[in-house]
C-alpha cells in the first residue's frame, strides 16, 4: 500500500500492522493511536504504537517497514511522505499490572490489524490519568467509553486492583456528563 500525507492515523496503522502480519509478525496497535481512533480524533497522536509479542528478527521488521516506505531513524521508523512514525514499545502488552490484555481485529476499509480493545485503550488512557494527574488522558477516556461499547465492569476492577477508587469515580461522573450532552 502506498501512503501519503493525506493517509489517516489508522489508514497508516492498519497497513503497518498487515504488512507485519503478512510477515509472520504478530504486533499490537497501542497507546495514542488506538486512543485516536476509538476517540474519533478527539486525541491527536503522530506516533503509532506496536507491541511485538515473540521473538522478531530486526532486520526483518527493517525490510517490512522499508517495504512500505518507512526508513529507521534511531528506535522509530519515518516516511517522507507521511507526518505519522512508527514505533515498537517492549512488551510485555499489559494496561497498569494487568496484563491479561485480549487484542481485537481493528478494520479499516478492506484491512484489519490487531489493537487494543476500546476497554483496553480506554483503561491504558486511564492509567495515564491515575499516575500522573493528566487532565487530557481523563477526557479521552471519557470520550473513547462515550463512543464505544466498553466493558465499565472490568475498567472498575480494574481502577479498583490499581488502588485508585477514587479517580474511578471522577471518570464515571464525566462519563455521566457526556452522556447526558448528547
Amino acid at each position: 500500500m502506498r501512503l501519503s500525507d493525506s493517509s489517516s492515523l489508522e489508514t497508516v496503522a492498519v497497513a503497518v500492522g498487515e504488512a507485519l502480519a503478512n510477515h509472520g509478525i504478530r504486533a499490537i496497535l497501542t497507546g495514542g493511536a488506538c486512543a485516536g481512533i476509538y476517540s474519533g480524533g478527539l486525541y491527536s497522536s503522530q506516533d503509532v504504537d506496536f507491541v511485538l509479542e515473540g521473538r522478531v528478527d530486526p532486520e526483518e521488521l527493517d525490510a517490512v517497514m522499508v517495504g512500505l516506505g518507512f526508513a529507521r531513524r534511531g528506535n522509530r521508523y519515518v516516511h517522507p511522505a507521511s507526518p505519522f512514525w512508527v514505533e515498537f514499545p517492549r512488551g510485555p502488552l499489559g494496561v497498569g499490572a494487568d496484563l491479561n490484555v485480549r487484542p481485537v481485529s481493528l478494520r479499516s476499509s478492506d484491512r484489519t490489524t490487531l489493537a487494543l480493545s476500546p476497554t483496553d485503550s480506554c483503561r491504558d488512557r486511564l492509567a495515564a490519568f491515575f499516575h500522573w494527574s493528566d487532565r487530557q488522558s481523563l477526557a479521552v477516556a471519557v470520550e473513547i467509553a462515550h463512543r464505544n461499547e466498553v466493558d465499565l465492569a472490568r475498567i472498575r476492577r480494574w481502577s479498583e486492583s490499581e488502588g485508585h477508587q477514587e479517580r474511578l469515580e471522577e471518570f464515571e461522573r464525566e462519563l455521566e456528563r457526556r452522556r447526558r450532552e448528547t
